[in-house]
């Protein structure tokens, strides 16, 4: 078996000759990295290789993509593929595909090729490195067909360097410790739902409890202390020898929003249980009582509020809320009962800050940064705050054809207006990014001038002053549209939170922990709202960003990861759990 050290000490030629299956018919990588010896993890060798293509001439990187070939194509049939391919598209059944299959393959090769001039490129072996289903990977196929050509052969490069990851981990023997386990326990989670088409775990609903109930088991095999408090977050602890000791806290939601993805927020419970699973195993303690938590709900799709589970715990839980409604004329309150929950025990959920180390929350980045600079993992700088408002516009229903255009008082025209007015008070400011996620024109008809709108509006930026101006101007240009259009405006305000810088001291003990995993420093804001903002009023936090595939989709059944990434985080995280 070849080692690191092996690579490491051996002259260059032997190097070059090792590694001469990782990237298919292009030794030039390999040559070219060999200059960057020695490596002090298989991580750094594996940025390293990656480096190398990066900085290529374009001609390098299109001769690396059309090295690659086609599945299922006239080179598999042929017998005529390399060892290491053969292999890979053996592993997910494409030398068993029915004749409708290899036509299907056939056909959208050649399309592919006419459109961008090289082979489709795909990692067959898939996030978990034991391959995918020859439905899956047609899907896909058809799906990124869909790209422009720039984004597609950024694709594919990705695709070429996960498969060199994935050949690179056989030849040096790579055993991974958690990434499998978490994807696995991912995939059993994401089986647990309120619908049978997607993925969707709301509040309180019978899938949420299973879910509770399934962590909570994980969470005991593991060797914690476990239980499920009045709001329905899960908590096990891993206790210390000394019971005085204070505690860190880790963790993440385990709700989902609709049609939503397997990692968000469960990554951050998941990975956690494993390292504690790794510590109980070995027999070994911290110095401080390590708590995970899967919150119970942080996405506000049920009751339209947020934070449910983190906020019980910093004692700033709304008792309001529990006479909130769902769609169904439910409220909280009475979900609450039904799965058994005292909700008069929910203020006394509440911790005392003084107890606290901190807490750390690992996540999926959900966006494309990372993946754009090929990296594994990255350090949160801040989470960014936000603002949301549900906006409603009255204007008069009126006969399409019989109204002149200057007499109409058209809520979606005013609508539209205001769209406009989000993006362009938001586009080039840094951080500050607005959104209208939600339109509709109730009772709407084809004949008819809209008298009615609904809006939603989403503003959110790194610093309160920058997003809490955008917001100001936005509400003012509302009213300035509707004054002139003829328009009523009812406005309610959804959602305040306000930005949360993460601490300095305990971002730089993550960024360490990735250094010494040989990996390179990023640091990142987060865009996106997460528990850790909600913790952050009674200790300090920070944030471990794991790599998003799939061009950095989330909220959506696209979401992915890698085993291999899940891995990174877990050696980053359990490095970061030792040492502090």
């Amino acid at each position: 078996m070849t080692t690191l050290e092996d690579l490491n000490s051996c002259a260059p030629d032997a190097f070059v000759a090792a590694l001469r299956g990782i990237y298919e018919h292009s030794p030039w990588i390999a040559q070219r990295a060999a200059a960057l010896r020695p490596f002090p993890t298989i991580a750094a060798l594996k940025q390293a290789l990656q480096a190398v293509v990066t900085g290529a001439q374009e001609d390098e990187k299109l001769s690396l993509l059309r090295a690659h070939p086609e599945l299922a194509g006239k080179a598999a049939i042929a017998g005529e593929l390399t060892a290491e391919s053969t292999g890979e598209q053996a592993a997910s059944g494409l030398d068993r595909c029915s004749p409708e299959e290899y036509a299907l393959l056939h056909d959208l090769n050649a399309r592919y090729n006419e459109k961008f001039g090289f082979p489709f490129i795909l990692a067959v072996k898939g996030p978990t490195g034991r391959g995918l289903a020859r439905a899956a990977i047609i899907e896909t196929f058809a799906r990124r067909l869909k790209n422009a050509r720039a984004g597609e052969m950024a694709e594919c490069l990705r695709q070429v360097h996960r498969i060199a990851e994935i050949r690179l981990n056989a030849l040096l023997g790579v055993q991974l410790r958690f990434g499998p386990q978490v994807m696995d326990w991912a995939e059993l989670l994401a089986a647990i739902s309120d619908g049978e088409e997607n993925l969707t775990c709301a509040y309180m609903t019978a899938a949420h409890r299973r879910t509770a109930d399934q962590l909570a088991q994980w969470m005991i095999d593991a060797g914690m202390n476990v239980h499920i408090d009045a709001v329905g977050n899960v908590v096990g602890r891993y206790a210390a020898v000394q019971p005085d000791a204070k505690v860190l806290m880790t963790g993440s939601h385990y709700d989902t929003v609709r049609n939503g993805g397997k990692y968000d927020g469960r990554l951050g419970i998941l990975l956690p249980i494993a390292l504690v699973r790794h510590l109980h195993q070995r027999g070994e303690r911290l110095p401080y009582h390590l708590e995970v938590v899967g919150f119970a709900e942080e996405e506000g799709v049920r009751f339209r509020s947020t934070f449910l589970g983190s906020s019980a715990i910093t004692g700033r839980f709304d008792p309001a809320l529990l006479d909130q409604q769902d769609g169904d004329g439910v409220t909280m309150r009475e979900a609450l009962a039904a799965a058994g929950h005292d909700a008069a025990a929910i203020a006394s959920i509440a911790r005392d800050p003084a107890s606290l180390l901190g807490f750390i929350e690992v996540h999926i980045e959900q966006g494309p940064v990372l993946l754009e600079h090929g990296l594994p993992v990255g350090v949160v700088t801040a989470i960014a705050g936000s603002s949301r408002y549900l906006v409603e516009l009255l204007g008069v229903a009126s006969h399409a054809g019989t109204t002149p255009m200057g007499m109409r008082r058209d809520a979606a025209v005013a609508a539209a207006e205001i769209v406009l007015l989000v993006e362009r008070r938001c586009s080039g400011r840094g951080s500050l990014v607005g959104t209208v996620g939600q339109l509709e024109v109730p009772g709407g008809s084809v004949n008819v001038v809209p008298g009615a709108c609904r809006l939603s509006l989403d503003i959110r930026a790194a610093t309160d002053e920058e997003r809490l101006a955008a917001v100001d101007d936005i509400l003012t240009g509302i009213s300035a549209i509707c004054a002139r259009r003829g328009i009523d405006e009812k406005l309610w305000k959804l959602v305040q939170a306000d930005a949360a810088p993460c601490s300095p001291r305990l971002m730089e003990r993550l960024g360490t922990a990735i250094e010494r995993a040989g990996l390179p420093r990023f640091d990142l804001l987060s865009g996106a709202g997460h528990d850790a903002m909600e913790m952050a009023q009674v200790t300090e936090v920070a944030m471990l960003f794991t790599r998003c595939g799939n061009g950095g989709i989330s909220h959506n059944p696209l979401e992915t990861m890698t085993a291999d990434d899940a891995e990174v985080a877990g050696e980053v995280l359990l490095d970061f759990l030792r040492r502090f």
